[in-house]
């Protein structure tokens, strides 16, 4: 019973678990520089570095750091770019972000803006770079790094890129001669060198200033807010947090479906062979984290937990109330509903679901093959054997026939009934008639079996 009892606590530890981390989450989202600005006094200039991958993290990160400034009433926000580019659809949406948000802002490129870099850079108001960068080789390509030939994407891409450099003032040719390697473009008067067909264009620092790319050169953040006339502003630098660093990588596919799968093994593990207490740990972690990382990168809300939690408890309800599946069925659709509503992309968390799902079935089955005597399954099929080596003796047994002999009294076809000493024994041949008044010998013994041969005289 106090197993049954510990299992059906699961789902209100699933939940506790579950807002613990959200809890945590807001604790360590909301860093000091949060403070300092609001109670800053005067203008400043917000400093907010792009030094990663371009992806839902850095989105959720940019979005932050944004609606800090603003409750700073800050004049000025710089971009420090230096990212070799990412996803293009989070590419877009933060590009539309900078471009609509009412702070002014400027794109500090202080390595490279490479591909979703260079479309992030282009919807700032200002582009300054720095000696040695480089802005450009916007082309999409695939996982693999390999170029995507699809005249529809390409399409779509390159009309993103020269539309956000032309809102702008920049020449759209040249933002479509970085997507497109089909663009031909005469650019030796400006930059020595034209840009020919097959190529993804680059510029470096001084061929940006020379066409138009950029408005400005400098070395460093200072000279950037000394050229934008901001001197004697307070400079207020804002960083990722940890927990935002946590869920940059929580959210990566392959960290997100790793956590499912020892998720749904670990809970389904503790269900089946209780007294472990480790799984359910894990599984619960594992839930936990894959919550926290998407909560914080700004795509979970509390449904998609309650959603997760539902599944869980009518999962275990199903144990013990028969319902023909319902609740079973009704159970895993909850679930899978709160991890995919908790996910930036369903379709990536559902593809996640069924690799974990095949994962979890592997783990489950090894588990259970390894304790296969824990098994909540024990408790429906006897197993204990009532052998005489284990004190269990039959309510007649005729060991001591053995070697005896009688007279058939009935013809045995094979049973029969035979006559030893002054005893009537119902016996069996191998298999062979005997007729009566034959003479028979015991044979074998077992139990209320007694087997009997024809002696052949």
């Amino acid at each position: 019973m106090n197993r049954w009892r510990r299992r059906l606590s699961t789902a209100p530890i699933a939940l506790l678990t579950a807002i613990f981390l959200v809890t945590l989450a807001g604790l360590f989202v909301t860093p000091a520089e949060q403070a300092k600005a609001a109670n800053e006094i005067g203008p400043a200039v917000y400093v907010i570095p792009v030094k990663q991958t371009v992806e839902s993290g850095l989105q959720s990160f940019l979005e932050r750091a944004y609606k800090e400034a603003e409750e700073a009433k800050a004049e000025h926000v710089i971009l420090v770019i230096n990212t070799l580019g990412g996803k293009v659809v989070n590419a877009e949406s933060i590009g539309h972000f900078i471009r609509e948000n009412k702070i002014p802002t400027t794109a500090f490129v202080e390595g490279k803006a490479v591909s979703a870099g260079t479309y992030i850079a282009l919807n700032a108001d200002n582009i300054v770079m720095q000696p040695g960068s480089t802005i450009g080789a916007a082309a999409v390509v695939d996982g693999s790094g390999n170029l995507i030939e699809n005249p529809k994407t390409i399409s779509f891409w390159t009309s993103e890129m020269a539309e956000s450099a032309g809102l702008q003032g920049r020449d759209k040719s040249i933002a479509a001669a970085m997507v497109d390697p089909n663009v031909t473009l005469p650019l030796k008067d400006k930059i020595g060198r034209d840009k020919l067909k097959g190529e993804i264009l680059t510029l470096t620092a001084s061929e940006a200033e020379k066409v138009g790319y950029s408005e400005h050169t400098a070395a460093s953040v200072d000279e950037v807010v000394k050229w934008l006339g901001l001197d004697g502003r307070t400079q207020i630098e804002v960083a990722p947090s940890l927990a935002e660093n946590a869920a940059r990588w929580l959210i990566n596919p392959i960290v997100m479906t790793v956590l499912l799968i020892l998720g749904i093994a670990g809970i389904v593990i503790e269900m089946l062979v209780p007294g472990f207490g480790a799984p359910g740990i894990i599984g619960l972690l594992s839930f936990g984290l894959y919550f926290f990382g998407h909560y914080v990168a700004g795509f979970a809300g509390m449904e998609s937990v309650v959603l997760f939690v539902i599944g869980i408890a009518l999962l275990i309800i199903e144990v013990f109330v028969p319902s023909f599946g319902i609740l079973g069925i009704l159970g895993s659709a909850s679930l899978i509903a709160g991890v995919v509503l908790a996910a930036n992309d369903p379709m990536t968390a559902f593809i996640s679901i069924v690799i974990a799902l095949v994962g979890a079935i592997i783990l489950i089955a090894i588990f259970v093959r390894l304790n296969k005597k824990r098994g909540i399954w024990n408790k429906f099929i006897l197993r204990d054997k009532l052998t005489t080596e284990q004190g269990y003796l039959s309510a007649d047994v005729k060991d001591s026939l053995l070697g005896l002999e009688g007279m058939t009294i009935t013809p045995l076809r094979p049973a029969g009934t035979v006559l030893i000493g002054d005893n009537r024994i119902d016996v069996v041949t191998s298999g062979e008639f005997v007729d009566t008044n034959r003479s028979v010998k015991v044979i074998k013994a077992e139990g209320t079996w007694v087997v009997v041969k024809e002696i052949v005289k």
